[in-house]
């Protein structure tokens, strides 16, 4: 994209955690108090629109500060580090004050990463999100300090497993999924994987998409339905962005086709179709799990004399 001052009006503070195509980050997106949505948190490395999740939020792990160009790449007031080779300071947005508390808190050393993550998988968290339902609808949430080590660490590496799944969604491996064509479909023409428009078999059968006439995509799991972004699942999402669409006003088409072709992939949609349905169905086991240790963690507590 056109990130710039020029052509974007209004940029908030974005330019601060992406000032440059070169600078990496990597953020939790919250929908925002009051949305309509239901409360939804994602995790992306890449520039977030306003409105990804309804009207959002981002919390980046990092920003980054220009350097004043006397300094000479030392601040000894800041716990920021050296300057990059351009001309920035990466701030972590973790601070020093948050590793100590949790560290007083569990009784153990913990790495700022173990902060971020943590919060990621209590975000995810069924037993948290319950609990706090009705104020996660009118507020930001509030982060409870770790109860305990093993909780932390939970918590910890639920975050971590979430997080790769959601920024590599791209990526990972496919779900075995029952690509159907229709006789007389020749799967080597580019025009066989054309996509319009995509829609659910039936209304509230989760279970196949139709991508188009000539293939039909079976064997989605009932799990996969139950990730859900906002208003949607996740692939629900898929179904309703990836489409041919012409902008009334200006005549922009914005076509999902133009992209497979761009990249030699006609098969990009229905692959993309099949990872986001692992993405998934793995978010769901991890949530499970991460439920199922609430469970256990209450069961304790009710023995207790």
């Amino acid at each position: 994209m056109y990130f710039d001052s020029f052509l974007n009006e209004r940029r908030g503070r974005l330019p601060s955690m992406f000032p440059t195509p070169h600078h990496e980050n990597l953020g939790i997106v919250l929908t925002g108090p009051a949305s309509h949505f239901e409360f939804t948190p994602f995790i992306t490395d890449l520039l977030p629109n306003l409105h990804l999740l309804d009207t959002a939020q981002f919390f980046p792990r990092w920003t980054y500060e220009k350097a004043d160009p006397d300094d000479g790449g030392f601040d000894f007031e800041s716990d920021a580090g050296d300057v990059d080779e351009h001309g920035y300071r990466r701030v972590d947005n973790i601070t020093d004050a948050i590793v100590e508390l949790y560290e007083q808190a569990i009784g153990a050393p913990v790495t700022k990463d173990d902060v971020f993550y943590s919060v990621y998988g209590l975000l995810h968290d069924p037993d948290y999100r319950q609990t706090y339902a009705a104020d996660l609808r009118k507020m930001l949430p509030h982060i409870p300090t770790p109860s305990n080590r093993k909780r932390f660490e939970q918590l910890a590496a639920a975050g971590r497993a979430l997080a790769d799944l959601h920024v590599k969604y791209e990526s990972v491996d496919p779900y075995p999924l029952d690509v159907q064509l229709k006789p007389g479909a020749d799967p080597d023409d580019r025009e066989t994987w054309r996509v319009a428009k995509m829609k659910w078999k039936t209304k509230g059968d989760y279970s196949t998409i139709v991508y188009n006439p000539k293939v039909t995509i079976a064997g989605i799991p009932e799990t996969a339905e139950r990730y859900q972004l906002g208003s949607r699942s996740a692939l629900g999402w898929i179904i309703e962005r990836y489409q041919r669409k012409v902008d009334k006003a200006s005549g922009i088409v914005n076509d999902p086709n133009d992209w497979c072709d761009e990249h030699d992939d006609p098969q990009y949609v229905v692959n993309l179709i099949e990872r986001v349905t692992t993405v998934a169905v793995d978010t769901m086991k991890i949530v499970d799990h991460l439920g199922k240790q609430a469970a256990d963690r209450s069961g304790r507590s009710a023995e207790r004399p």
